[in-house]
């Protein structure tokens, strides 16, 4: 009876330790798991960073956020402002091309002066006419032509500059406005220099 005893305290502690062994199989088997998937885990995050970084890497390598490329665009834009100061003095030009300007008015003077100068008292009447006034006229006409020409072309290198500016960029309304009427004054300046020279507008008076 006492060996039998024995034999199934024995084999109890055989299966207490069996148990124990199981167990402990289980446990490690689960710590072995748990890492497993920690490290995968930590794999995946790890490459998900790396493929943010790279597509953040490509879109600042093919060009700037689309923010910084607009102000960036608008930094480098023209503002216009060479182009008002074009038309403007395009406009001021035509406006002195009506009258000769100052320039026209003295080189006017100093051409009647001269022709006072070289003609003698005892030329005729024609020839007093010709060198005192109409030499004076023609020459008041030539200034008027020169700064009419000038407003000609300013105008039209103003409306002219978009076409080899900032593609899609338009001019501001109100320098298209102020260079054409530069362009009109400079063409109505140019016409009446070219009558008031050729003496079809305002001629000399007849000397007979």
């Amino acid at each position: 009876m006492a060996t039998k005893t024995s034999e199934d305290a024995a084999a109890g502690t055989t299966a207490a330790q069996h148990d124990d062994e199981t167990a402990q199989g289980v446990e490690t088997a689960a710590q072995d798991t748990a890492g497993k998937a920690e490290t995968e885990g930590a794999t995946v995050a790890k490459g998900t960073e790396e493929a943010a970084d790279g597509a953040l890497a490509e879109e600042t390598a093919d060009g700037p956020v689309d923010g910084f490329e607009d102000d960036a665009a608008d930094a480098k834009a023209p503002s216009g402002v060479g182009q008002g100061a074009g038309a403007v003095v395009s406009a001021a030009l035509g406006l002195v091309s009506l009258s000769g300007g100052w320039i026209g008015t003295v080189a006017g003077a100093r051409q009647q002066l001269i022709g006072q100068l070289r003609t003698s008292s005892t030329a005729g009447v024609a020839t007093q006419i010709k060198a005192v006034y109409g030499d004076s006229w023609h020459t008041t006409a030539l200034w008027a032509g020169f700064f009419a020409l000038l407003a000609l072309i300013t105008g039209v290198v103003v409306l002219a500059r978009p076409a080899f500016g900032t593609p899609g960029r338009p001019q501001a309304p109100w320098i298209k406005s102020v260079a054409w009427a530069g362009v009109s004054l400079g063409v109505i300046g140019l016409l009446l220099a070219v009558l008031k020279y050729s003496d079809a507008l305002l001629a000399l008076p007849s000397a007979s």
